[in-house]
Order: C-alpha cells, then sequence, then structure tokens
C-alpha cells in the first residue's frame, strides 16, 4: 500500500500498482501545466476531491519492493478521465 500526499497534510492510501498508474497520469498532466480534478474515496472522510495543479505539493510514497507492470491502456483511460469535465474518479484506492 503506497500513500499520495498532497500539500503535506492531506494523505491518501493507494495500492502501490494503482499508485504506480496515477503517477504516471499526475506527470504527464502537470508537466503539461494541465491542472485536474481527482475524486478518491477516503475510510474516514467519505472522499476526497484533490484540485491537481502543477505549483501543489505532491509526495507519492511507496512500500512495494519491486515496481508494478504498468498496463497502458489503463493509463490512456486515466488521462482521457482526468481531461473530461468530471475529472479523475477512483472508484477504489485498493
Amino acid at each position: 500500500m503506497g500513500r499520495l500526499i498532497y500539500q503535506e497534510r492531506h494523505v491518501l492510501d493507494v495500492e502501490d500498482r494503482l499508485l504506480s498508474h496515477l503517477r504516471v497520469v499526475i506527470m504527464n498532466k502537470l508537466r503539461r501545466q494541465e491542472s485536474f480534478m481527482l475524486m478518491a474515496p477516503h475510510p474516514e472522510q467519505g472522499a476526497l476531491s484533490i484540485w491537481m495543479h502543477p505549483a501543489t505539493p505532491i509526495v507519492m510514497q511507496f512500500y512495494g519492493s519491486r515496481a508494478p507492470q504498468l498496463d497502458s491502456e489503463l493509463i490512456e483511460q486515466m488521462m482521457h478521465d482526468a481531461s473530461g469535465p468530471n475529472g479523475l474518479i477512483l472508484a477504489s484506492t485498493t
């Protein structure tokens, strides 16, 4: 289980494989200066809606010893969703 830490105060636990895919999406969107909304379930706070912006500090912490295999189709779908009107919605973080 990895962690996405946003603005040093919001922590979202995310399974390493999903976090690896999310890392590629975030990296590509923000490198292009494209902000987007990320919505994810949170066990204690219902759901978090996070505005991902190039100027906002983001830390991704991975706990697994090996990098998961990436699925290019999943990354492509996540990129498409992130560019849509509702942003990227994670149905689950595990």
